[in-house]
Parts: structure tokens; C-alpha cells; sequence
């Protein structure tokens, strides 16, 4: 591991970079749950019993903040109960479908002959009513995103296809097999918000990628292979040397980014009509005995999945949602693949043991990496002090939790874990306001 001021270089790990994404049928049972984004819950449409069809809206957004959700199958409603989620930490409200294998569409989804004359309140629209969430991790709804407040001047659109999370190559191989799609939803975002065109960012440890989006006709920025490059205000600082406020957001220097996944998720939705009910993940790992890309149906049980690419090898003792260095680890394979899933990484070992922790020696080496130039071990020891207005004076809330400071820690602390734990308190302190 090689470290620098605001980078790190983990081992890459990118295995499945050659890997066609291959489409997973959809299970016999799917788990849908209605907390797939950042805000409020959908407000369910559907109950025990009803039939649905594939694209169906069975959720409805429940405030600014919201995003509708989709049935990613054709069958029959079993139940909507509280199910265990992949992010969150107590179960959430879901809907559980029988697949009945017909995969019915919807009506609805239809390939629209000419898009050119729809304004740009009709896009943003077919943008919410699609579901389209920020795929690479946030989940912010797509929709809210492209409106920014009007005092803002927007003036450039980074499409972030930088990946740089480790094992991951989801995105890489969506620019190697769609580059026309993915340059089309570009596009569309770049029409909302009156960008000329759309800046392409991508790490140059994916060269396939690079020439086939070059070849496609996009504008490409080739970026240094590190670690957390992906990050909005990294790119945002690399491209430009525009920094963004302190508990600022992009709009406020005048650019908007959008992840890769997103960006063919707003396609499908304008050209060809489909909501966001299925995306495309990188099932990789030792943990797992087959690896790759799949195009995956929303719901599907991490299980389902697993077994598809062959199943456990022996002395997998990690399952972890996303990459290693910002996934989710799990305790339970039965929780669904969710519009935020962008990979299921399983490990064995030595890859997958947490080292034990040992007390600080103030060597400043997560001070060195932290991106966000904060003082991660202070941070940690107000958190778990529970001093979190002091942590807040000192940025907590402007960690990205890229987990940088966590990897390069001599004494292996789990500082991101307690940053966590400092922003939930300071969160749950706000909201008793």
C-alpha cells in the first residue's frame, strides 16, 4: 500500500474488468423494499394478493425528498411486512412477490418515438416517475439533484465514471457495452440543466472503457488511478480546482455530477420508457466460486444471486454490499439487492479479518490521507465520547466515510465506525429539535 496527502492506492483487485455483464433471471421470490433512497420511504400502492406487472409503479413518493418504486417481476403480492435491508440497521417496510415467470410488462414502458421536444420539466418528471436514484452509492433521488435552487449558475456536468472503489468494475463495463446509451442519458442530463457538453471522468486504469466512450463521441478526462478519486469533491477539485464549501454542495460552484449507472438509468427511462427496476452489479471476491457482472432484478436476495454464480467456496466468513473500503458488511445473505447495490464482494481469510484494535500513537498518517482534510482519530474519540457538537465544530459531517483513514491506521482502529457513531448522534440530537 502506497499512501500520499488526500489519496491512497489499495489493491485493486478489478478481476471481472473483462467480465460481458451476463443478465440473472429473476428469482421465484422477490423483496422489494420501499426504503431505497435517501429520504422518505414509498408509500405503498399495492397489498396482499394483487397482481403486479414488471415496471409497475408499487410505491409512490412520499414528499420532495422521495422516490417512487418498482415491481421488477410479473405475480402475485405474498405480503408487505418489515423485512432486513442491506443499509439499514432495523428492518424496513416491503413488498414480497411471488414471480410467476410470465414477465409481463407494464403498459406503461414503451420506446418513445422522439424525445427532442419534451421541455425540461417533462424530462425531470419522467426522471422521478422512473425511480432513477444515484446509483453509485448515495441514492440521492436523480430528480431533485438536476434542480438545483435558482440562484445557482450551473456550468459544467461531470459524469463520474471513475470506479474507484477496489474489486468493483460495474461501471466499467457499462461504458465498454453501452457507451452510446450511457452518452445519450448524458446528454438529456446536460439538456436540463442548459450544459453544453457533458465531461466525462474516468481513472486511467480502464482503458477499454476510455476508447470505447471516446469512440462514442464523449468529452473524456483521463484521471490518476487512487483512491477516493470517485468522490464528488475530489473530482470535482481534480478536474476543475473548484473546491466546494465546507457543508456545501456541488451546485454551489456551479457543477452537477452524476454517476455512470445513473446516467444509463435516465436513458432507459426517456428512450425506452422502463423505470429503475433492475441495474447491473459485480458479484467478485474468493469468497465466491463464479465471478462477473450481472444485470440484476431489484429484490433479488443476495442468496438468490450467490447461488447463481455457483455458491459459497469454502471458509467464506465476509459478505459485504459495495466494495471494501465504503461497503456495507452483512450479517444475513437474505437481505435484497436494492437500487443502491452496486457490488457483492465475499471474502475468506485473511482478506476478510478485522485487525484488533490497539491505542492511538498520534503517528498522523489518517490525518496525511483524509481527503476532506479533517482529523479522523479526534473525530472518533468525541464521537465515542459522545461529544458530537464538539465533533461538529471540527466537520464531522463533512466526512465522505471513504474509510481511507480506517486503511492506513498502524493501530487499527475503526475510526469510520466511530464517525458513524458521531454523525447518528448528532443526527438523532438534531431531530429532537
Amino acid at each position: 500500500m502506497k499512501s500520499f496527502k488526500g489519496g491512497i492506492h489499495p489493491e485493486e483487485n478489478k478481476i471481472t474488468t473483462g467480465s460481458l455483464i451476463k443478465e440473472m433471471p429473476a428469482p421465484e421470490l422477490i423483496v422489494i423494499p420501499f426504503s431505497q433512497h435517501t429520504g422518505a420511504p414509498a408509500k405503498p400502492l399495492v397489498k396482499k394478493g394483487d397482481r403486479v406487472l414488471v415496471g409497475m409503479k408499487i410505491g409512490e413518493a412520499e414528499g420532495y425528498i422521495s422516490s417512487p418504486i418498482h415491481s421488477s417481476v410479473s405475480g402475485k403480492v405474498k405480503d408487505i411486512r418489515v423485512m432486513p435491508h442491506p443499509v439499514s440497521a432495523i428492518p424496513v417496510l416491503s413488498c414480497v412477490i411471488v414471480n410467476d415467470g410470465e414477465n409481463e410488462p407494464d403498459p406503461s414502458i414503451k420506446k418513445r418515438t422522439s424525445y427532442d421536444t419534451l421541455s425540461v420539466e417533462e424530462l425531470k418528471n419522467i426522471i422521478k416517475e422512473a425511480g432513477i436514484v444515484g446509483l453509485g452509492g448515495a441514492a440521492f433521488p436523480t430528480n431533485v439533484k438536476l434542480s438545483p435552487p435558482p440562484e445557482a449558475h450551473i456550468d459544467t456536468l461531470i459524469i463520474n465514471g471513475a470506479e474507484c472503489e477496489p474489486y468493483l468494475t460495474a461501471d466499467d463495463r457499462l461504458m465498454q457495452e453501452m457507451p452510446e446509451r450511457i452518452l445519450e442519458g448524458a446528454n438529456i442530463i446536460a439538456k436540463i440543466l442548459g450544459v453544453k457538453e457533458p465531461i466525462f471522468a474516468i481513472e486511467e486504469n480502464k482503458p477499454e472503457a476510455i476508447s470505447k466512450m471516446k469512440a462514442a463521441g464523449a468529452n473524456v478526462v483521463t484521471l490518476k488511478t487512487k483512491y477516493p478519486q470517485g468522490a464528488e469533491k475530489q473530482l470535482i477539485k481534480a478536474i476543475l480546482d473548484r473546491e466546494v464549501p465546507r457543508g456545501g454542495l456541488p451546485f454551489m460552484v456551479g457543477v452537477v455530477v452524476q454517476n455512470i449507472g445513473t446516467v444509463k438509468a435516465v436513458a432507459d427511462a426517456v428512450i425506452y420508457g422502463e423505470p429503475l427496476y433492475k441495474r447491473v452489479l459485480t458479484v467478485t471476491g474468493d469468497g465466491v466460486k463464479n465471478r462477473g457482472n450481472l444485470l440484476v432484478a431489484v429484490g433479488t436476495l443476495f442468496k438468490d444471486v450467490i447461488d447463481f454464480m455457483g455458491g459459497y467456496t469454502d471458509n467464506t466468513i465476509k459478505l459485504i454490499m459495495g466494495g471494501p473500503m465504503m461497503g456495507i458488511s452483512q450479517k444475513t445473505d437474505t437481505v435484497p439487492v436494492i437500487k443502491g447495490t452496486s457490488g457483492i464482494l465475499l471474502l475468506k481469510g485473511e482478506q476478510a479479518n478485522i485487525p484488533h484494535s490497539e491505542p492511538c500513537i498520534n503517528c498522523g498518517e489518517c490525518v496525511e490521507v483524509c481527503p476532506m482534510h479533517l482529523v479522523p482519530t479526534l473525530l472518533a474519540k468525541l464521537s465515542e465520547n459522545g461529544k458530537v457538537k464538539m465533533a461538529n465544530r471540527w466537520g464531522i459531517m463533512d466526512c465522505i466515510e471513504c474509510g481511507s483513514c480506517s486503511y492506513v491506521c498502524p493501530a487499527g482502529i475503526k475510526l469510520v465506525q466511530a464517525i458513524r457513531l458521531g454523525k447518528y448522534l448528532l443526527r438523532k440530537e438534531r431531530s429532537k429539535k
